[in-house]
């Protein structure tokens, strides 16, 4: 039963916020960054940028990046709506829209938001094909000059819904990692085909991010991909 009422769908994302944040809470974390460590809770971080991370993994970034200046693009759609007021008590600025509803208020918002605010995307939302970017993050990098940063998430064997992205619910206790490339800039004013060019590399580039989390939460043993990288705790902001 799909909820429709705006007073039930906040009692219903304020719920969700607060057991999401005592089930997360329970997880072991770390971070690693393959370029410059741009954690968005880093304190002295210089500029802004576009986080971006597939759809099913969006409760690490939910907990973690939450409590600061990010801006976070939620669908219009019905069952969105609650995914925007959980991400609103964790802590992230809303903007609703996606590619097929409320699509081009949302990037005005978005741009204007760009000036003073980290942004963050699921590039394969609201409703796939699952981890396939699509082309409205690289169009809206392009017009807000903001360096995408692909990241990456893992969990130890985690519990999959039956959605079309295979939401990953972590298991409590478990160890949740996650994975940054260095940010991909896509120069302003970008053609069609230049667009298209860097819609693979930042896919390609959240595909390498992907499998080197994964399966470091799942061994527990982090493998470098060229280099070795020096580990960093995952900050959580109190």
């Amino acid at each position: 039963m799909k909820i429709r009422h705006p007073l039930l769908i906040k009692a219903t994302g304020l719920a969700g916020a607060c057991v999401a944040g005592l089930w997360m809470a329970t997880l072991r974390y770390r971070f690693r960054s393959l370029g410059d460590d741009v954690h968005p809770h880093r304190p002295g971080l210089e500029g802004r940028y576009i986080y971006a991370y597939w759809h099913e993994n969006l409760l690490l970034p939910g907990y973690c990046f939450g409590r600061r200046q990010i801006h976070i693009l939620i669908s219009e759609h019905g069952d969105s709506q609650i995914g925007g007021e959980m991400s609103r008590h964790m802590g992230f600025q809303v903007v609703l829209g996606s590619s097929t509803r409320g699509g081009i208020q949302a990037v005005r918002q978005l741009i204007r938001h760009s000036y003073t605010s980290h942004l963050a995307i699921t590039p394969d939302g609201p409703r796939g094909p699952r981890r396939q970017v699509q082309p409205g993050l690289i169009y809206l990098a392009s017009r807000t000059g903001l360096p995408i940063v692909p990241t990456g998430v893992g969990f130890d064997h985690p519990w999959r819904l039956r959605t079309w992205d295979r939401l990953a619910v972590p298991k409590p206790g478990s160890l949740a990692t996650c994975v940054t490339a260095p940010p991909i800039l896509v120069p302003p004013n970008a053609s069609k085909r230049q667009l298209a060019v860097y819609r693979q590399q930042v896919e390609d580039a959240l595909t390498q991010a992907s499998h080197l989390a994964e399966p470091w939460a799942e061994t527990g043993s982090w493998v470098a991909p060229d280099a070795p990288h020096r580990p960093l705790p995952l900050r959580i902001a109190g």
